[in-house]
Formats: C-alpha cells, structure tokens, sequence
C-alpha cells in the first residue's frame, strides 16, 4: 500500500523559516514532543533537525537529513534540504528523491535568488509545489504583491487556500477559505493556541481584499498542481504555529503518493513486484560515537523485508541488509519492512555510493543523480605527514558523501579538493579536524575548473601524452582536465574535436 507515503522537502531561501517549520511539522506530527526554539539563546537546545557541529554554530542546515513521522494513517517522509546556497549539488540530489515540495517564502522578501534556485532544480522534475507564505505577523510586503511575483517570477499559477487577516501591527489573524475560519492570535505572544473564529468578523479595510483573492485567482486544480503547473498558497507564521496543521494537512489531501522513476528509457513504478531504490546520498560519522556510514536509499518499488538481499548497481553481487534504519527525527529504528516512497538508512563500510541502484534482479538502472564540475578548486596541505594514510581515507570518505570532490594528480603529489561553494571548504576542514583528527590547511590550486574527458582511448592517449601535468584522475579512477580559465577548456575542446570535456559526470 504505497498511497499513504508522501515523501517531501522544504526548499527556502536562509532565513525565510525553514527549520522553524521542520520543527513545528514535526512537533504536529508527533515525532518531537519539544520544539528546539531556534532562537533559544542561552540554552543547549539548538534545533533537533541540525546535528552537525558547524550547523550549530552557524545556524545553518548543513547535511541533508530525513526525518519520518506519522498522522491519520499517513506516513510523512520529510527529507531536510540545506538551505544555504553554498550547497547546491547535495540539495539537487536530495530533490531527485521527493515527490513533491513545499517552498518556503518570507512575507517581507518575497523570493529571494536561492529560493529561485532550488525551484528551477524542482521543475526540471516537474515537481509539484505549495508555497507557504511565512511571518505573516510580522510586517510583510502586500499579499497581492507576492501572489503577483510568485506568478510572474516562477510562471506559475497561484491559488490561494488561506489570507491574512492583516499583517505586522494589524495581524488578526489567518482565514482559512475552506473553512471559513480564522485562527486567531492569543496571549502575550500572539500565537496560533488553537482558537479558530467561525463566523468571523472580518474588519472592511480586509473584506474587500479577500474577496478579490478569492474571485481574481485561480481555483484550486489537482491535476494542474501535479503537473506542476499550479501552486496552491498558504499563509501562516511557523514560529507562532500558524497555517501549520493545514500545510500538512494539505500534503495529506493533495500531494502525491510515490512517484514512478525515470531508469533510462523506462519509469519505474511504485506497483512494480520487485525491490528497486537508489543512494541519493552517503553520511559518514552520523553518530560520534560510532565510525559509521549510512547510505540513504530511496526506495522506488516494492516491499522491502529486513534481511533481504539487494544487488548494488556498482558492485555487481548482492548484499544483505540486516540493519535498514528508520528516522524518525533523531531518533533511528530498525525497519523490518518499508514500502515504496520511503527512505532507509543502509549502514555500510564504503560499498555503497551516491547514485548506485539497489535491485533485487540487477537489471535496472535509476538515471538523473549527476556530479558537477567544481567552481573552487583547493590544494590540500596536510600539517603532519604522517597521517598521509588518514587523509586519503577521510577524502574518500567525504567524496563518497557529495561534500567534496577529490582528484589526484597524474603528476605531482599534492591532491586537490573541489567544491562547488565556499562554505563547503569550511565543513571540509571541521569535519577532517573532528572527525577524522586530521590537521590540513587548503592553498590556492592553479586550476579554476575541471572538466571530465570522454573519447576514443587512442584520443585520450594522445592528449595525456602533451598535458600530463594538467591530468588527474577523480575517485573513481576516470580522467579529469585541470583547467587554469575557462579559456583553456574552449582552446582544448577546438583543438581536439574528438574529445568530449563535460561539465557533469552522470553516476
């Protein structure tokens, strides 16, 4: 029984209130009974859904994790993208395992470049979303305004669901079109305590206002909206617990149940008989305490059993998985069976990659997981030689994990990180120092890009016989061109038509 899975992510712009909405979801939904309070200065409790230590410092999710709760028979799979724009590739690979998602916007910024961002990566997709209109009590740009550019920016149709009854100083709440109701503010803090209003007085200065919103927009289309061509909107406050049972609510009701996946030229569909998923992402050191590494399989089809074997695409023989883990927010249990849309830890020892397919027959492949070409590349200096052994291991390890790249030089000895933002250069020396008890510092490399060759091996022969200093090999062993300008890379592509220089490497 697959419908009762929604498998989702929450894409935002920093600071637009995703991770006060991961909480107070998962508050609703039961799976926390405390809500971290953000902003709760002074206390230990930063927010549950952020475990890494540099994501504690900075506020920031940095890793990608999946949290599983349950409502009215409805098992909610919530995959937490990082918001910060330093983090995209890990962030497109997260969104190829979603269903569906709900984007994240601040009242008073409207949609801001990374919100942008992460939404083209959904239409790629054709993912379907609802906005979520957040900080509605607090002072906002015009309603109509933000209906208008999230239109006119996104080539969308918007349909508001719910309106502010006022905004900042004037906010009395939030009407429910459905419903008729307003959910009015209480108490000191003004927060959403459960008393909803149901005949409603609505002050004249907003009546005329509603009943545009209602009449001048859209109505509400399923199909529209999971084709991806319409978006319904909600209105609300996270932090004071408005809109938030009707956003999940409203995932119940209209987001969609598993989708089929594309595997070359066929879509794999979730009634399919046999067990098939794929790794959208590998977490190293999740606990501390223990060396472990989880690798997070989507599944696509079928019911998986504990104990079964699955067949890694880039293995070639079966593994048994013993231990699959379920998330439910912090807290991991063991999954004797799970169905298609849900998401399972797999613990392993590096067999598993990002982008491998698990099957049972081993005749498939998921496509769409891609690698990109690194826009900053590194020189990683190692302070104490010694540990040349630890190093290479923990670069291994964090290239497995899509936080870095890393290429090893044909000549020379000094290996070379490449990320696709600053920030992840800063996670990278955290983690080497924390996890790994590795001390590396990172010089300027004389590369700007990289790109990956492709072409007849007499081809390939013949270049690396005059650029050999300008070769490297990635993790996997295939052939990478170091780049000094982009320049190079348009030289080197006129001057040798038979090789492809790509700037993506499907896994």
């Amino acid at each position: 029984m697959t419908s009762n899975r929604r498998t989702f992510a929450i894409i935002s712009h920093p600071d637009a209130g995703k991770t006060t909405l991961t909480e107070k979801l998962l508050l609703q939904g039961g799976a926390i009974h405390l809500a971290g309070e953000v902003k709760a200065r002074g206390q230990a409790r930063r927010a549950r859904s952020d475990w890494m230590k540099i994501e504690q410092q900075r506020g920031i999710s940095v890793t990608s994790s999946v949290m599983t709760f349950e409502r009215d028979g409805i098992t909610f799979n919530l995959l937490d993208t990082p918001g910060h724009e330093d983090f995209s590739e890990d962030t497109y690979r997260t969104l190829t395992a979603v269903d569906s998602a709900i984007m994240v916007i601040d009242a008073a910024k409207g949609i801001e470049p990374q919100t942008r961002k992460l939404f083209e990566v959904c239409r790629l997709r054709s993912v379907p979303i609802i906005t979520f209109v957040n900080k509605v009590d607090r002072e906002g740009r015009p309603v109509f305004e933000l209906l208008d550019e999230i239109a006119d920016m996104l080539a969308l149709d918007v349909s508001p669901q719910m309106y502010p009854v006022g905004m900042g100083g004037q906010f009395e709440g939030v009407l429910d079109f459905a419903t008729g109701c307003v959910a009015r503010p209480e108490g000191p803090s003004k927060e959403f305590q459960g008393k909803r209003d149901s005949d409603p007085e609505i002050p004249a200065l907003f009546a005329e206002e509603i009943e545009l919103a209602r009449i001048g927009y859209p109505e509400f289309d399923l199909e529209a909206y999971r084709n991806g061509d319409l978006t319904p909107v909600l209105f609300g406050s996270a932090l004071k617990n408005f809109g938030v049972t009707e956003l999940i609510d409203a995932i119940a009701k209209i987001a969609p149940p598993p989708r089929p996946q594309p595997a070359g030229d066929e879509q794999v569909s979730p009634d399919r008989d046999e067990v098939t998923g794929f790794i959208f992402k590998v977490q190293a050191n999740m606990d501390p305490n223990h060396r472990d590494r989880i690798a997070f399989m989507r599944q696509v089809s079928g019911t998986f059993k504990r104990g079964m074997k699955l067949t890694p695409s880039g293995l070639g023989k079966p593994i048994a998985i013993h231990s699959p883990i379920l998330f439910f927010a912090q807290d991991r249990e063991i999954a004797d069976t799970a169905e298609a849309g849900d998401i399972i830890g797999i613990p392993n020892h590096g067999t598993l990659r990002v982008g491998d397919t698990l099957s049972e027959k081993n005749e498939l492949r998921f496509t769409g997981l891609p690698n990109f070409a690194p826009e900053i590349l590194r020189r990683v200096q190692l302070r104490d030689p010694t540990k040349t052994k630890q190093l290479r291991k923990a670069l291994d390890d964090l290239s497995e994990e899509g936080v870095i790249q890393v290429f090893y030089p044909e000549i020379g000895g000094q290996w070379i990180v490449g990320v696709v933002g600053q920030l992840q250069l800063e996670v990278l020396v955290s983690r080497l120092s924390a996890e790994y008890k590795v001390e590396a510092g990172l010089e300027m490399a004389p590369f700007s890009t990289a790109r990956w060759l492709k072409g007849e091996q007499a081809a390939l022969d013949d270049f690396e016989k005059f650029n050999r200093p300008l070769l490297a090999r990635d993790r996997d062993g295939d052939l990478v061109f170091m780049a000094k300008s982009p320049w190079d890379v348009s030289y080197q592509e006129e001057k040798n038509p038979g090789l492809a220089f790509s700037a993506t490497k499907e896994r």
